[in-house]
């Protein structure tokens, strides 16, 4: 009789030896920091941040193996991605700016570097995506899946996400995995751009919706659909439940009705919070 040990072996003998998720954070968490913090700045000189960077490749190169141990070409997802860092720094850089200038609250861009869950959701987007785009999705989802988990944000890292991207507080929004997002696009805590449906058979399709330039969403709105459009220098306002296009330049609100009492009976809300 198999022991129990031995039954779960046998039923996980064809499944990858996949790394510590620690290893991953880790690799994020020292990426991040000599990206982005101010810790940087004690390096001192080019020689060390070179060496920095150089035992970053030696780790990224030792998940690729992990993740994918048959492939003959880890080193050149190594050089892809690296090679791609300038600019997804120069584009995450620009993302911490823009939620500086839209937030009355941050008082400096560092700030926004150091504390905004919003920047750090977004940056490390940033970096899953590119590494999505090399074909390295179970990475690349372990990867979004830690901001997530630190952040309460969901990016999928399939997402087309353009520049100057704000998150404002950020707690619960969801991006699915074919959403389609332009420039200087600014999402409130809720949002979600998510599905009308999630049938199996729909996943090679696109599923969530296009939200086109200088779009501002604010909190608990949810828009789906694949085919759903947000026009470009729209705004939707809070608590909107949105599965069609609507055309550049609108503005989508719930209009709140006030009654009131009188002699005549009163009827209980639908809607409340407590």
């Amino acid at each position: 009789m198999k022991s129990f040990y031995q039954e779960i072996t046998q039923q996980h003998q064809d499944f990858l030896i996949l790394p510590k998720k620690k290893l991953i954070h880790q690799f994020i968490d020292e990426l991040f920091s000599v990206l982005f913090s101010n810790t940087s700045k004690s390096f001192g000189n080019v020689t060390i941040i070179e060496d920095k960077f150089a035992e970053l490749e030696i780790q990224f190169n030792e998940l690729v193996l992990d993740f994918e141990p048959k492939n003959e070409k880890s080193q050149q997802q190594t050089k892809t991605f690296f090679k791609a860092l300038p600019n997804l720094h120069k584009k995450a850089l620009s993302d911490a700016k823009t939620i500086f200038a839209k937030d009355p609250a941050a008082k400096s861009l560092e700030e926004v570097l150091y504390t905004y869950p919003g920047f750090f959701a977004i940056a490390i987007y940033r970096f899953s995506h590119q590494i999505w785009k090399q074909d390295l999705k179970l990475l690349a989802r372990t990867i979004s899946e830690y901001a997530h988990s630190k952040t309460s944000i969901e990016i999928h890292p399939g997402a087309q996400i353009g520049d100057e991207f704000a998150i404002d507080h950020g707690t619960g929004i969801v991006i699915g995995e074919t959403v389609i997002i332009g420039n200087n696009v600014q999402i409130y805590q809720g949002v979600t751009l998510g599905a009308l449906s999630v049938k199996k058979g729909e996943a090679s399709i696109k599923r969530h919706p296009t939200i086109e330039d200088n779009v501002i969403i604010y909190a608990n709105s949810t828009i789906l659909g694949g085919q759903t459009t947000v026009g470009r220098d729209s705004i939707i306002g809070g608590n909107v439940w949105l599965t069609y296009t609507i055309p550049s330049n609108s503005v989508v609100y719930h209009k709140n009705e006030i009654r009131v009492k009188d002699n005549n009976p009163f009827p209980e809300p639908i809607f409340y919070s407590i």
